[in-house]
């Protein structure tokens, strides 16, 4: 049986679904599908966690596409793990309201006690921090922050050990350099990923490009791969895509 869970995302701007190359806005492919009928979708498939990127609200620093999202998820039998555009408790709040699990990214690094407090506060379930990676001349994983342009100057080591007390249980790592890129996942990054905290539960982002790489995370022994462009480019059967998310 399959440990790895595959969870289909959506990434929406302007009410349409998108996808990012190495998530400049600059390059960007649309979808001629509707976002709730994608959703639907990979519901009636058997995915019971689907990954929504508001890039509205990523982009300008505020919820943007709720409305949408409550559309999305109308359906039920299916979790909904936002992100995009969460600064402030405020903004969690409002994000809580419309999905299971959100993601926190660069507020992690930019305020981790506050990130940290959250935590306990709403409980671990409800969060996953998103850190994206680029390496070091030395092959170190650095956490890049400001939609990928800036190094924030710690080691993905640094960034996770700092949430271990507050009971982190899920991160969603990404290569950024794989990002939309469809050159396959960074399967290093990912073995050390689990080698060094197998109590968190992992999600890969990035480069998936078939089932292929779905085998090759899964025997890893990753948590989770999140893919977006792959299904929505066909590059998926029905019959793939269902061996990992009612499996999983």
């Amino acid at each position: 049986m399959n440990r790895l869970q595959l969870i289909p995302a959506i990434d929406i701007r302007h009410g349409k679904c998108v996808r990012l190359f190495k998530g400049d806005f600059a390059q960007e492919t649309s979808y001629s599908v509707d976002p709730v009928e994608r959703a639907d979708y990979y519901r009636q498939l058997g995915a019971r966690l689907l990954h929504i990127v508001d890039l509205d609200g990523a982009k300008e620093g505020s919820p943007k596409n709720h409305n949408l999202i409550r559309g999305m998820a109308a359906a039920g039998g299916m979790q909904i793990q936002l992100g995009g555009g969460i600064r402030d408790e405020r903004s969690l709040e409002q994000a809580l309201k419309v999905a299971d699990r959100v993601v926190i990214g660069s507020l992690a690094l930019s305020a981790p006690q506050e990130v940290s407090r959250w935590i306990e506060a709403y409980g671990s379930e409800r969060f996953t921090l998103g850190f994206d990676i680029r390496f070091s001349e030395h092959d170190i994983p650095m956490v890049t922050t400001h939609g990928w342009t800036k190094d924030s100057g710690k080691s993905l080591s640094q960034a996770i050990e700092s949430f271990l007390s507050a009971g982190l249980k899920h991160v969603l790592c990404t290569d950024v350099d794989r990002d939309g890129a469809m050159q396959g996942p960074n399967l290093s990054l990912y073995e050390y990923c689990a080698e060094h905290w197998p109590q968190i539960a992992f999600q890969a982002s990035g480069g998936v490009r078939n089932v292929g790489d779905l085998e090759a995370l899964n025997a890893i022994g990753l948590a989770a791969a999140i893919s977006g462009k792959a299904l929505l480019d066909g590059h998926f059967s029905e019959e793939e895509m269902q061996r990992f998310l009612l499996d999983a």
